[in-house]
């Protein structure tokens, strides 16, 4: 019995080799065809989880928002107009979003909690503060491997940059 469990976790089964103990120590163990289900079903899930803890990490969100604790009272933004970006269309479309406010409206909140969503949908999402984007950006430029960040992000479904209005941007003049 520990030595199936044992080369289910070798193969990095974890999922099936968790499962497999539940399914082992049963008083009447389940038919062939049940329980090989089951062990696909509990390694899917469990890839699935351990798939969006990854992409939680690669986000770099500095901290952890969702909608269920953002206030929309105190916001001028609805749920109404904020749920249709929740299932991802936009970033199938390529089409960007910008929230525009005031300190303290709730832009960063929304933006996480907008990136925590599509991470949980699959999406790749990665999370800039605008500062410490150019300054990446200035830091391979000087290194000379300038284009590995853009391939990066161009690799991604969304990309969020926030504090971008704390950035003084010169005119453009040719």
């Amino acid at each position: 019995m520990n030595a199936l469990i044992d080369q289910l976790a070798a193969l990095r089964l974890h999922g099936m080799a968790a499962c497999a103990q539940d399914l082992l120590a049963a008083r009447t163990p389940p038919s062939l065809t049940t329980a090989l289900k089951t062990l696909i079903e509990a390694e899917t899930k469990e890839r699935r989880v351990r798939s969006i803890q990854y992409q939680m990490r690669i986000a770099k969100f500095p901290h952890h928002k969702d909608f269920a604790t953002f206030d929309y009272s105190a916001a001028t933004v609805t749920k109404v107009q904020i749920d249709p970006f929740c299932s991802g269309q936009f970033t199938d479309d390529a089409h960007n979003i910008i929230l525009v406010g005031g300190t303290g409206t709730g832009k960063t909140h929304i933006s996480i909690a907008l990136g925590t969503n599509l991470v949980n949908r699959g999406k790749r999402v990665r999370f800039y503060n605008a500062v410490d984007l150019i300054n990446a950006l200035i830091a391979e430029q000087a290194e000379g491997n300038t284009g590995k960040i853009i391939k990066q992000l161009t690799a991604l479904d969304c990309v969020i940059i926030d504090e971008l209005g704390y950035i003084g941007l010169r005119p453009f003049l040719p």
